[in-house]
């Protein structure tokens, strides 16, 4: 039998009051309260609880407190990946952000879904990994929804909610979030 926190990062519905997903989930929300209560000047703690935060890409990530997630240990980032204030990460199955990818405040990124039997929903939940390739500006406030995948070179406008998947080199804006030209 596969343990809560292998289900879920398998997609597979799972029970999110397991102790040991319980336990994950402070210990990263303790360093991110850490975080965000630092100052800007404290530059050595911010990049240590980062590298302590991220599965991968602490090292080189910038980011402007606040930030949230809900485990970091599913959160793989590549080289020099900025977040603005107030982006919130929810990382119940993996989500992977290539190199000089930018999100402006206020963005979320989501991989939890919940069944629509409510029965189910009581006790359960699942999710669906995050995909966003190289160089990806996502502006202010736009939503990034579970199973989506962002292609490298692509601007989502400020807003903008990521129902679907996204080509490269491409201008998407919108709720729902569309196409609305190449970017050559």
């Amino acid at each position: 039998m596969s343990s809560e926190f292998e289900k879920m990062l398998a997609g597979k519905l799972y029970n999110a009051f397991d102790a040991e997903l319980v336990q994950r989930r402070e210990r990263v929300r303790d360093l991110c309260q850490l975080l965000n209560a630092s100052r800007e000047t404290e530059r050595d703690l911010r990049r240590q609880l980062c590298l302590e935060i991220f599965k991968k890409g602490g090292d080189t990530v910038a980011l402007q407190p606040p930030f949230f997630c809900d485990y970091g240990s599913n959160i793989e980032l590549g080289e020099h990946v900025f977040f603005n204030f107030n982006c919130i990460v929810l990382d119940v199955c993996e989500i992977t952000i290539g190199d000089y990818c930018q999100f402006g405040s206020g963005v979320q990124i989501l991989t939890p879904l919940h069944p629509l039997n409510a029965k189910l929903r009581r006790n359960e939940e699942f999710g669906a990994p995050v995909t966003i390739r190289s160089d990806v500006w996502i502006g202010s406030g736009a939503i990034i929804l579970p199973g989506v995948t962002i292609g490298s070179r692509t601007v989502v406008g400020a807003g903008s909610v990521v129902a679907r998947s996204l080509p490269d080199n491409v201008l998407a804006v919108g709720n729902p979030c569309q196409v609305v030209r190449e970017i050559e």
